[in-house]
């Protein structure tokens, strides 16, 4: 960490004692750990999601709903011990899973953690899939689930709303490597146990990137699972783009999902429009911190 190159920012930032591109320093930092219920019906189950929501983030999506966290990080900064103990406090709450969400920037301090305590029930990487394979590849063995996005086919719309031109490749690259991983899907009542689900979120005026996103994952990983979000409200600095300051139509998401039926993807889900509503972000609020 004197010279961080965990993500594919490779800022080089001694972490231990700066605040790198992410936001953060080395010191692992969240700001809610708690039961979540507004994940993939197998990842949240009737019991909940045991969500770890850490601060900082590697991307800068000028739309993000957590910006609270990810672009100003807040939050508590706790040992690999605690985060350790929180595991514990989850599962013991009757969490389906340990959720971790936006991990990328802390992978050498959740691995200690899990180190220390391994839970037994599946672990998720919750990630918005800008990771480095060779990050990646550490957490071989410890990762049971890969939750990930895929954001983008354009380099230009990455470049604009996340700071980040080179995405589609990133992400690809990474998702091949979560596959590898974790090459086979397997769910015990009801609950995803092992496997990757990548999710893409429809945004606004973009739905022809949606479909190369789609055309994409139909020729390198058909069989995957595959979230299509329709949540997209304008948070943030969104009201600054004018395609952004909106919701998407009916007509944009119906395109969408009549492009994943017709090329004849299975495994999916689709939210329905109405969850683009500002009332599903969680409250940052340090609770079970």
């Amino acid at each position: 960490m004197n010279s961080c190159n965990l993500c594919p920012r490779k800022c080089g930032i001694n972490r231990n004692k700066l605040i790198g591109f992410c936001g953060v320093t080395n010191t692992i930092k969240i700001a809610r750990a708690g039961l979540h219920f507004w994940e993939e019906p197998i990842i949240s189950g009737k019991s909940g999601s045991g969500t770890i929501f850490f601060s900082g983030c590697n991307l800068k999506c000028v739309y993000c709903q957590n910006h609270e966290i990810s672009h100003d990080a807040y939050g508590k900064e706790i040992t690999p011990n605690r985060l350790a103990e929180i595991f514990k406090e989850l599962e013991l709450k009757g969490a389906n899973n340990i959720n971790l969400v936006t991990p990328s920037h802390y992978v050498n301090g959740i691995i200690e953690a899990l180190k220390i305590y391994k839970p037994k029930i599946p672990v998720v990487y919750n990630t918005s899939g800008y990771d480095s394979v060779e990050t990646l590849k550490k957490l071989e063995g410890y990762v049971n689930v890969y939750l990930t996005d895929l954001k983008y086919y354009s380099s230009e719309l990455s470049k604009n709303y996340s700071k980040a031109e080179n995405y589609f490749e990133i992400a690809t690259t990474a998702i091949k490597e979560m596959l590898r991983q974790q090459p086979k899907n397997i769910i015990k009542n009801g609950l995803l146990k092992q496997g990757v689900i990548i999710r893409h979120m429809v945004l606004p005026g973009e739905s022809g990137d949606s479909v190369k996103v789609l055309d994409w994952i139909k020729e390198n990983c058909p069989k995957a699972i595959i979230s299509i979000m329709g949540q997209y409200t304008p948070c943030y600095k969104a009201s600054q783009y004018p395609k952004l300051n909106k919701t998407i139509t009916p007509l944009e998401y119906k395109r969408v999902i009549s492009y994943f039926n017709a090329l004849g993807l299975k495994n999916g889900y689709c939210q329905e429009l109405d969850s683009a509503n500002k009332d599903y972000i969680p409250p940052f609020n340090l609770e079970g911190v």
